[in-house]
Parts: C-alpha cells; sequence; structure tokens
C-alpha cells in the first residue's frame, strides 16, 4: 500500500528533471550557432610595434645588438606614436650599455642623455641617469693615475641626486657618491702625506685642512688633521691656535680614530682644551665600522688585477659633498688684512705670513729706459750686461743667459774685426802692382790700420825692389 503510494510522487519528481535537463541542453544547443564577435583588426592578427618590440628584447637577451637596434630604429621610424615609443628608445641605449667597450658606452650615455632630455618627467629618466653614473663608475681608476672619469662620475651621481631625490636609485647613487669621493679624498691625502713627509709645511697644512673640509667623510679624515696640525706647529708659534683647531677637531668629530689619543696629547703639550667628542660623530663612526667588510683573500691576492681604485673603506652613513672645492691659499702667501677667506680655509686672514709683500712706488728702470724689445730701443754692451746686479741669488738662470750673451756679443765683434782686415788687404796688394809699372812713383801709402803683406811675386827676371 505504501509502495503504491509512492509511485506517482516519483513519476512527478522523473518528469521535472527530464523537463529541466531538456531546457539545459536548447540553452546550449542554442549558444553553439552564435559565434564570437571579432574586430577586423585584430583577427588573426597582432599589434606590429608590439611584435617589433618583443622580437627586439629577445634579440638583446641572446646578445644580438645589431639586430635588436634595426628592430628598434624601424619601430620608431614606422610608428611614431606607438606607446612603445619611449620604450623602444630606452632599449637603444640597454643594448648599447651591454654590449659594453669604450665605444658601447659612449653609445650608450648619448643615447641615455636623449632620452632625458625627450622624456624628463617619466620615471625611466632616473634609470637612465644611474646607468650615466654606472657608466662612468665602472671606468674609474686608482686614486693613483687619471682620474677624469672619477670627477665625471662625481658630476653625474649629484645632478641624479639633485634631479631625482625621491628616486629608488637614489640610495643606491648616495653610496656610489661617498665611494667616489672615497677615491678622491685619497688622492689629496697622498698628495699632502708626501708634502708633510718632506717637511714642506705650508703646502702640507692647506692640502691637507682642505682635504677634510671638502670630504668630511673620508676614512682617514683623522689622519690627515694630525699630519695637517703637525705641519702648523713646526710653522712657528704664530699657528699655534691653527694646529690647535685641527687637533681639537679630531677628538671632536672623529673620536674612534686611530690619531684621537695623540691629538688629546698634542693639546695637552700645546696647554689647549681638550673638547668632548660629539655624539652623532661617534655613531656614524661606529656605524662604518660595524658595517665595514674587509676584502676576502682572493680580492687582495688580485687586486693588482683590477683597474679600479679600493672603496672598501668608504663610509656606507652620512650626506656625501654636493659643491665643488673652493680654492685655497697657503699660509705663506700673503693676503691683506681686510680679505675674508669663506669657510675654514681662512688660515692667513690675519694678513700676516711668513711672506711680506709691499706696493711699489715712484718709477722704475721700465719707465724711464726704452724698450730692448722694440725696433728703435738701444741694445746694451755685453760688458754693461754682465755688470748689471742680480735682483736675488736665485737667478742663476738669468746670469747664465747673460754671459751667454756676452760671449756672442764678444765673438761678433771678432768677426767684424776680421772681415775690415779682410776688406784692407786688396788696397795694399793694388799698391805693390802699382810699383811694378812705375818703379820712379813712390808706392802708396798703406791704409792706416792695415797690416803690411807681402807682395806677389813679379814674372820678370829682374824685378824692381820695392822701396
Amino acid at each position: 500500500m505504501f509502495v503504491c503510494q509512492l509511485l506517482p510522487a516519483i513519476r512527478g519528481n522523473a518528469t521535472r528533471r527530464a523537463a529541466l535537463l531538456a531546457a539545459v541542453s536548447v540553452t546550449l544547443l542554442s549558444s553553439c550557432f552564435h559565434k564570437k564577435y571579432e574586430t577586423p583588426i585584430t583577427k588573426n592578427t597582432q599589434q606590429p610595434d608590439k611584435v617589433l618590440f618583443d622580437q627586439a628584447v629577445k634579440d638583446i637577451e641572446h646578445g644580438h645588438y645589431e639586430v635588436a637596434r634595426l628592430s628598434l630604429q624601424t619601430l620608431m621610424n614606422t610608428y611614431e606614436s606607438s606607446e612603445y615609443l619611449a620604450k623602444a628608445k630606452l632599449a637603444i641605449a640597454d643594448s648599447w650599455y651591454r654590449e659594453g667597450g669604450s665605444n658601447g658606452m659612449a653609445q650608450a650615455e648619448a643615447e641615455y642623455k636623449d632620452f632625458e632630455l625627450f622624456y624628463p618627467n617619466m620615471e625611466e629618466s632616473a634609470e637612465a641617469q644611474n646607468r650615466v653614473c654606472q657608466i662612468h663608475y665602472k671606468q674609474m681608476e686608482k686614486s693613483d693615475r687619471d682620474w677624469s672619469q672619477t670627477l665625471r662620475a662625481e658630476d653625474e651621481c649629484r645632478q641624479l641626486l639633485v634631479q631625482y631625490p625621491n628616486s629608488k636609485f637614489a640610495p643606491q647613487t648616495a653610496q656610489l657618491l661617498r665611494n667616489i669621493q672615497e677615491s678622491l679624498a685619497e688622492h689629496e691625502f697622498v698628495v699632502g702625506n708626501f708634502y708633510w713627509k718632506r717637511d714642506m709645511n705650508p703646502a702640507a697644512a692647506n692640502r691637507l685642512n682642505a682635504l677634510v673640509d671638502q670630504y668630511p667623510l673620508y676614512s682617514r679624515a683623522g689622519e690627515a688633521l694630525y699630519e695637517a696640525g703637525d705641519s702648523y706647529s713646526k710653522m712657528g708659534p704664530r699657528f699655534r691656535k691653527k694646529a690647535g683647531d685641527m687637533f681639537a677637531r679630531i677628538v671632536r668629530e672623529y673620536p674612534l680614530s686611530g690619531r684621537a689619543d695623540d691629538a688629546k696629547k698634542r693639546l695637552e703639550d700645546l696647554e689647549l682644551p681638550v673638547p668632548q667628542a660629539d655624539r652623532a660623530a661617534y655613531d656614524r663612526e661606529k656605524y662604518d665600522l660595524a658595517n665595514y667588510k674587509k676584502p676576502g683573500i682572493v680580492t687582495r691576492s688580485t687586486s693588482w688585477l683590477h683597474g679600479g681604485p679600493d672603496m672598501s673603506h668608504a663610509a656606507k652613513s652620512g650626506a656625501p659633498t654636493m659643491v665643488d672645492p673652493k680654492p685655497t691659499i697657503p699660509a705663506s702667501v700673503p693676503v691683506p688684512a681686510n680679505a675674508l677667506t669663506a669657510g675654514n680655509n681662512a688660515s692667513s686672514g690675519t694678513g700676516t705670513t711668513d711672506v711680506s709683500a709691499t706696493t711699489v712706488s715712484g718709477t722704475s728702470a721700465l719707465d724711464n729706459k726704452p724698450d730692448a724689445r722694440s725696433s728703435g730701443g738701444t741694445a746694451q754692451n755685453a760688458s754693461d750686461q754682465t755688470a748689471q746686479p742680480l735682483p736675488t741669488n736665485r737667478d742663476k738662470e738669468l746670469k747664465k743667459l747673460r754671459e751667454m750673451q756676452a760671449k756672442k756679443q764678444a765673438k761678433l765683434d771678432k768677426k767684424k774685426k776680421k772681415q775690415e782686415q779682410n776688406s784692407d788687404q786688396p788696397q795694399s796688394q793694388n799698391a805693390s802692382q802699382g810699383t811694378q809699372v812705375a818703379p820712379a812713383a813712390t808706392p802708396p801709402s798703406a791704409a792706416p790700420g792695415a797690416t803690411p803683406t807681402k807682395p806677389n811675386p813679379p814674372q820678370s827676371s829682374n824685378p824692381p825692389q820695392p822701396q
């Protein structure tokens, strides 16, 4: 009885399922007869500029730089309004950069500069400028060699930090600039140390003091300041305060330097106060020491193979210098008392130096005597030239030149006298011949100053004898 009641319900559910399945089948079959709409441009085709760009990228990755540049140049010349135009120009520069070599680097720099000129507001402009920095950075030589590439790298890195300060390449470029300035400072230190070892105190003090003023992040700034202070102390008591300033700066700004204890001792000897170390300078030096990575054995053993400078000791923190160095005046050069020298380079601003200078007043020999170089000028005699007093003992070259001029003038006088004697010789010969034609006539008197000459032998057997 119960089974008979369930049969109608089961049949009803089956009917509904069949109807639902039929509806779904009809819907699916009807959708098969509707085709997808395709535009005539994109049907079985791709954008030609994209095809050229993708193919050029593959060629660059496989090292086919010439083929890639041809494809990119075709894209730029054919599709002037393409969205890949800027990317194509940057890719051309990248192809030259990857190719390398002096010619490739020069071409890459020119292409990157053109990209910055045409697309200054794009984010890739900072990348292009960063590549220009890398070009000159990779061509840097050691600090004692040609540093033209080092100076170019410094200028390009500064330009990136000024034009794109918020770029993602700014931190990396700042570290590159610190490395570059480490190499430049090393060059200046070598020169200043050379002067210091040879007791050329004014030159050493001026060079080393200016070095620390220009590159305060230099790893051996404390050593440079100590040698500068020692040079000032050897220049006399008038530079006692200047020497103390150098030693005090070591204690204050470079407390972890190897010369900090020596600087304190020198300040005590000079009876000058010893300052306290600056906290920010202490933290900076501590951070640099903690992040210093000593080169490995392989790097040290093959360092002579690399042409680049050693920048492992460069600072890892701090703001690099963004201005060019200013000309400095050594302490031995006189400076007027009212002259003001900018910055810390006023080493001789008081006007009291080792050399005194006075203004020449009145007339001198240059105003009274004619100029010997002019056509109307009168040349001095050789004796007068040699008798002139020398202005200083250092004018040995001038004395030697005057002696040579005197010898030359003496030779000219001797030659002129000899020519005069030779010109008088034919006259005496003519006089002797005249006595042969007219024996009764008296021979003409010889010219004054002429030397008597022996007459030529006569042709006859009994020649008349001259009286």
